[in-house]
């Protein structure tokens, strides 16, 4: 299981995960649905108690994935072959354009 915080601006608002059974899970942080309930990371996903469950990755996470040229470098230079989504996302998504950062969770 791989699992990523998920902020919003600098607010921690939620998880994604990925199950060993290959599913993604998103929920957003308690704290976050008390004190931004209008501050959603994507119309699809909005602020909610709910655990939004897809079989793939997320098209909004999908999304903040390089592509192209930058995703041959990334894939190349982390050693990550280009159809691990969740693996990618770990690596390149912490300091990403625009107000959503994934930041990985260690398995320790």
């Amino acid at each position: 299981m791989r699992q990523g915080k998920v902020f919003y601006k600098d607010s921690f608002a939620g998880t994604i995960t990925e199950t060993d059974d290959g599913d993604f899970l998103f929920q957003y942080n308690q704290a976050y649905i008390r004190e931004h309930p209008n501050d959603f990371i994507c119309f699809t996903m909005p602020v909610t108690e709910v655990t939004f469950r897809d079989n793939r990755l997320f098209p909004f996470f999908e999304g903040l994935i390089p592509e192209g040229w930058l995703l041959d470098i990334a894939s190349k230079s982390w050693k990550i072959n280009i159809n691990d989504r969740m693996g990618l996302l770990l690596a390149c998504c912490q300091n990403c354009i625009g107000a959503v950062s994934v930041v990985p969770i260690s398995e320790e």
